[in-house]
């Protein structure tokens, strides 16, 4: 997925989650932020942004907050945070075969009660998918949530049960950067969401984590990366 304009910015302050405070050109703009998370670790005073203009010409706030420069010991690395990109990421990924030929791929797929972010259909059968943007990370380390979630929790224990039915589900974790070794519940913030995955996959749904080519502009699905539901030694499944 691509964005049609980008530019660099300087991070000052979030008064709230909605908004930021960033300095471009020597002018305080007040921009929008494309996260509801926390995105603690990430947006310090000082850190290298990225924005776009915004698609409602009417809104107080012009240009969307996108992405961000995170220092590490090897160099900054550069994290998406537009919490729309995973699902357009994971859309283009899906059409190119990410999970098999697919016939009919649709978004935001209403099943019951609940909607669910992809449906497909392919030589297997029917497919429902749910896919979580992760930009939490830790010394290569990736998690998810950074904040409790309990529409994740109810579509994740949702997928359990239509496995059981006989669905094909899977749990799709786009991983807004590259430079990750792992990916993990976060126990810390929600062990009920890690336990909430350990059952989806015990009953058969398929868990992926897929880390991300991003540049300030853009954000491709890239390569697998491994995924541990070790719970800590404190907590038992």
């Amino acid at each position: 997925m691509q964005y049609s304009s980008v530019t660099a910015a300087r991070f000052l302050s979030r008064p709230n989650r909605f908004v930021a405070l960033v300095e471009q050109g020597g002018q305080v703009r007040t921009v929008h932020v494309k996260n509801t998370g926390r995105c603690a670790e990430l947006l310090h005073p000082g850190a290298a942004v990225y924005l776009t203009p915004g698609q409602n010409p009417a809104r107080k706030t012009p240009f969307d907050l996108i992405a961000v420069e995170k220092p590490t010991p090897a160099g900054p690395r550069l994290i998406n945070m537009d919490s729309a990109a995973p699902n357009a990421a994971a859309r283009e990924w899906l059409a190119a075969g990410g999970l098999g030929t697919l016939t009919v791929l649709k978004p935001e797929y209403r099943l019951g009660d609940s909607r669910f972010d992809f449906y497909g259909e392919g030589a297997f059968g029917r497919l429902l998918v749910e896919v979580k943007g992760c930009t939490l990370e830790e010394d290569g380390l990736a998690r998810f949530p950074d904040a409790p979630t309990l529409r994740g929790l109810k579509h994740v224990q949702e997928l359990t049960a239509l496995a059981a039915q006989g669905w094909h589900c899977a749990v799709l974790i786009v991983i807004q950067m590259k430079g990750v070794h792992t990916f993990a519940p976060n126990w810390s913030t929600q062990p009920a969401f890690g336990r909430a995955l350990a059952a989806a996959e015990a009953a058969g749904v398929r868990l992926i984590a897929m880390d991300c080519r991003v540049a300030p502009d853009r954000m491709t699905i890239d390569q697998p990366v491994p995924i541990d539901l070790t719970p800590p030694p404190r907590l038992s499944l």
